[in-house]
């Protein structure tokens, strides 16, 4: 039985990426059928799960990579969800070694300041140049953000620091994200007080209308 439901949903999810390729880049039909493979990947329950403090980063990494690269998959070497759970453990990896990183610089008083742990990455793939295929859940977030229709998002800030706010912040996470030391350097707050706060105050609000949306 497991093993029928099972095929069944690879014979889905490969329907649905026929379907989306089958679509110019950058074309309403190719969102469409994106966002329903997505929303179907994420419903089967079978993408990996982390408690990891970054794991909302590097699933949007994911997104990006799968609406990228969508077109090279090939489903005779592995079933899509296997091709992205093992992108997202790499991902969820990379953030845990640039956490190590910055702790060690930490504890011995250096600092590389001409680099940026978050864009030393020496995998090829951050370095695709972005698809005009931008993940169908990203846009739909950038525009709830941006619209903020009850206001929430702009009335909760870093306390002493009204302009640092969960839409703020949301929005400059968003990929193409804005790295968190650049962040902390221009708003002059350390990368763990913007962390802490993004995971206490926005990553549940994000959440919330991912949930609202079926992503969830």
């Amino acid at each position: 039985m497991v093993n029928h439901q099972t095929h069944e949903l690879h014979q889905q999810l490969r329907q649905l990426i026929a379907q989306a390729c089958s679509h110019p880049p950058d074309t309403p039909e190719r969102q469409r059928d994106l966002t329903k493979l997505i929303r179907a990947i994420i419903k089967s329950g079978k993408l990996w799960k982390d408690n990891d403090p970054n794991y909302g980063d590097a699933l949007q990494k994911t997104w990006i990579y799968l609406c990228k690269n969508i077109d090279k998959y090939d489903p005779e070497r592995a079933s899509v969800i296997t091709w992205l759970n093992e992108y997202l453990k790499k991902r969820l990896l990379d953030f845990k070694l640039q956490r190590s990183q910055t702790q060690k610089r930490k504890i011995t008083g250096h600092s590389n300041l001409g680099q940026d742990p978050e864009l030393s990455s020496s995998n090829p793939i951050e370095n695709i140049p972005a698809s005009p295929d931008i993940p169908p859940i990203l846009e739909e977030t950038r525009e709830w953000a941006q619209a903020d229709s009850d206001g929430e998002l702009r009335r909760i800030h870093i306390k002493g620091h009204p302009e640092i706010t969960c839409q703020v912040l949301i929005l400059r996470r968003l990929p193409p994200e804005t790295p968190w030391n650049t962040l902390a350097q221009e708003f002059g707050v350390s990368v763990s007080t913007l962390n802490a706060f993004y995971r206490r105050k926005c990553m549940p609000r994000l959440r919330k209308f991912g949930e609202s949306q079926g992503y969830l």
